[in-house]
């Protein structure tokens, strides 16, 4: 890679490409990692409850509709979006309920399977109650309404501004199922997840809302004191440490502040975390750093265990910021992409925000992608510790997006234009945090004037605006564009 004397620079698909040719072996793939064994209730795909909705004689779309027939095609269907969607989505049920007497019985066995959602397809009219099978189901509920097979779409917004949990698709394709079904696997995360934040004051801003979400979603949050962080680092493989900090420098564009002790230090924080994570059967961890940093309450610093969670579909996220977490949690989910903390930076003569952190992931365009070429350096604000400056490609959209609270999410999307890649000859290189993004947004002034809920925004490439609202209407919060 050519210098280019630390400014931000645009990176065009076709070079980024060529620039991973020939690297070395990434540093998360040369050596087994604890965090592979990490699981819990968490894990896994979405379980979703298939029911079909119809009654004893069909008037619409036809007297003459051959109902078993069509069930047995949606089956035929719906199997086919299932193989799609393995890892992500496990279909179950099958039901066909005819009349109201059926919905408890089926609404037990439902809640016996414990399942994350319900995918309801209409067969006809007249048919059993909608109203009563949402409200029987005790999980969120998706729609799925095909032309004329039914005028049961009618009743689901109502059924929302109530407070229900229900969403509607109403295609005629299919495979627009399969943008929708992987939402579930966010329920389930936000249901099921288990975080853990390292803190010495748990009733601290960025904590607060924890409350708010278990409430709502069913997350679940445990607070470790920052005393225990010595055994934790202590209780950490070594000989795993040493392997993996060999293989995480090699695989480096550059090394330029940090010693190899201190990378050794922190892997063998993450795989002291890592363990923690394992035993507590915990997807998540956030830590309260500086408060930590400054008081020298920490054996290494944590950004590249962080980093390294967050490339495996788990989650290390900086500053015990709860909402950043659970944003992570909503969209590398159902995604796959993992999530940029960041401290935005706006610039309103370019209609431009950077957006900045010591932590970056370097799988950005998804857990099943190459890793992003990156730079070791030092934590920028204490010029200690290893972390990485990673090389965030350009020319693409991206979503930036925060938890408000368990209640509302703002939400804006932006064009990614440069990212640093070296470390001296500029302030960009030498101000804020290692790894930056520019990108352009529609209106940065208008975003600023009205900028809310602390500092933090989480980033994400793609455009996930529609399924972030989807989710929303299933788990009950609303979605707020924020520019």
């Amino acid at each position: 890679m050519q210098s280019c004397g630390g400014r931000l620079v645009c990176i065009t698909r076709r070079c980024f490409g060529l620039s991973l040719c020939g690297a070395p072996l990434p540093w998360f793939l040369a050596a087994p990692l604890r965090a592979d064994e990490i699981t819990g209730p968490w894990d896994g795909p979405a379980l979703i409850a298939k029911v079909y909705l119809t009654g004893p004689d069909p008037a619409w779309p036809t007297p003459l509709l051959d109902i078993k027939k069509d069930v047995a095609e949606m089956e035929r269907r719906l199997a086919g979006i299932e193989r799609k969607l393995a890892g992500r989505v496990r279909l179950t049920g099958g039901e066909v309920i005819g009349s109201a007497d059926q919905i408890p019985g089926w609404a037990q066995e439902v809640k016996q399977q414990d399942v994350d959602g319900v995918l309801l397809v209409p067969v006809s009219v007249p048919s059993a109650s909608l109203n009563a099978l949402v409200d029987a189901a005790g999980v969120p509920v998706l729609c799925f309404s095909r032309p004329y097979m039914g005028h049961q779409w009618a009743s689901i917004a109502p059924l929302r501004r109530t407070g229900r949990r229900v969403d509607l698709l109403a295609s005629s394709r299919f495979e627009d199922l399969e943008d929708c079904l992987p939402a579930f696997r966010a329920v389930r995360q936000l249901r099921r997840g288990k975080i853990l934040v390292i803190t010495n004051n748990p009733k601290g801003g960025y904590i607060n809302p924890a409350a708010g979400f278990s409430k709502r979603f069913g997350a679940v949050f445990t607070y470790i004191p920052l005393t225990e962080m010595k055994a934790i680092f202590e209780a950490g493989d070594t000989r795993l440490a040493e392997k993996q900090a060999e293989a995480f420098t090699r695989a480096a564009l550059r090394v330029v502040e940090p010693s190899i002790g201190e990378i050794r230090d922190a892997f063998r924080f993450y795989a002291g975390i890592a363990g923690l994570m394992k035993k507590e059967q915990a997807n998540a961890v956030t830590l309260d750093c500086f408060p930590a940093v400054v008081k020298r309450e920490l054996a290494a610093y944590p950004c590249i265990a962080w980093s390294n969670l967050n490339d495996r579909g788990l989650y290390g996220v900086c500053q015990a910021d709860v909402r950043a977490t659970m944003t992570q949690l909503l969209v590398t989910s159902y995604s796959g992409m993992p999530g940029f903390v960041s401290n935005p930076v706006f610039d309103t003569a370019s209609n431009e925000v950077i957006h900045s952190h010591c932590v970056a992931a370097t799988r950005m365009l998804g857990l099943n992608q190459p890793a992003l070429p990156y730079l070791v350096r030092s934590h920028l604000e204490s010029n200690e510790g290893p972390v990485l400056q990673v090389v965030m490609p350009t020319g693409r959209t991206v979503t930036v997006g925060i938890f408000d609270s368990a209640e509302k999410f703002l939400v804006s999307k932006a064009e990614a234009v440069a990212t640093t890649t070296e470390p001296t000859g500029s302030t960009d290189a030498d101000f804020g945090c290692r790894t930056k993004l520019r990108t352009r947004v529609a209106d940065a002034d208008a975003w600023v004037q009205n900028y809310r809920t602390g500092v933090h925004r989480v980033v994400f490439y793609g455009d996930h605006v529609k399924t972030i609202q989807r989710v929303g209407r299933l788990v009950g919060f609303e979605v707020v564009k924020e520019v």
